[in-house]
């Protein structure tokens, strides 16, 4: 017997073994999607513990790509992501009218607050964000803005258009072009005001002397919807596993999930998917 027919059953073995494992991480790869989404789900904590409970129920791995509702909604217009998970609702409209989402669902809601110095010195504290805002413009108060493109962001310029100071937000006006976790960080090191969603503000540990100075106005109502990225645009988008999201989230399961997660016995997100 020569010696290449004594290790030729070796070789084949090795192969055999490469294919198996090559097969194995083709599957694995089928079993992951990546979620365009916004920086108040991810910081809020929501998604550390929501997604750990799709994958027991799915068995789906999400990798989520947090950044303005903007951002991320460009990043799926890219063909980047498999499905958005964002909060402006005009925007995401805009999304599928174009063509690059399925069928957008809502999934669940909180609201917007606007956080000050407990001092309040501006005088802005109360239940109308249009004329807390008119306070902060007419003693060029102290604002961050997280000038970021984002579903907070775009929320913030609707509110400043309705008090007529879209132009006129007063000298203390900044843009950090940063997420909301950075936006607070920067008000409380500095005493300024800033619009924030309230999951994150709940998650928030860094709060200085900050306190929440306007909440209570249906105009802060704050919606969040998912989309399927379309296939027909980009044929690379793993619909089937994105959709197995969607349905879980939109289900009595997900939703449940969604109503359970509290910080300090407060409940920061609102499931209404049947809506």
């Amino acid at each position: 017997m020569s010696v290449f027919k004594t290790f030729k059953p070796l070789a084949h073995a090795r192969y055999a073994f490469a294919a198996t494992l090559l097969v194995a991480s083709v599957a694995a790869s089928a079993q992951s999607i990546v979620m365009a989404s916004t920086t108040s789900t991810e910081q809020s904590g929501l998604f550390s513990y929501l997604l750990p409970e799709f994958k027991k129920a799915n068995g789906i791995d999400i990798k989520v790509v947090a950044l303005g509702t903007g951002q991320a909604l460009d990043m799926a217009r890219r063909g980047d992501a498999d499905v958005v998970f964002v909060h402006d609702q005009k925007a995401e409209e805009k999304f599928i009218a174009d063509g690059f989402g399925v069928k957008r669902y809502p999934v669940m809601y909180n609201d917007f607050i606007l956080v000050g110095p407990k001092a309040d010195p501006a005088g802005a504290r109360g239940k109308d964000i249009v004329d807390g805002l008119k306070k902060l413009a007419a003693s060029h108060a102290p604002f961050v803005s997280r000038g970021d493109k984002s579903g907070t962001h775009a929320a913030e310029l609707r509110f400043w258009e309705q008090a007529g100071l879209q132009n006129a937000k007063g000298s203390g006006y900044k843009e950090c072009g940063c997420g909301m976790g950075p936006a607070l960080n920067m008000a409380a090191s500095t005493g300024a005001y800033v619009l924030a969603d309230r999951g994150t503000w709940l998650n928030f540990k860094n709060r200085a002397d900050l306190g929440v100075l306007v909440e209570g106005d249906k105009r802060l109502f704050n919606q969040y919807g998912v989309m399927v990225v379309n296939p027909a645009k980009h044929p690379q988008v793993k619909q089937a596993e994105a959709q197995k999201f969607v349905d879980w989230i939109t289900s009595p399961a997900g939703q449940n999930v969604i109503a359970s997660y509290k910080i300090g016995g407060e409940q920061l997100f609102f499931p209404n998917a049947d809506k």
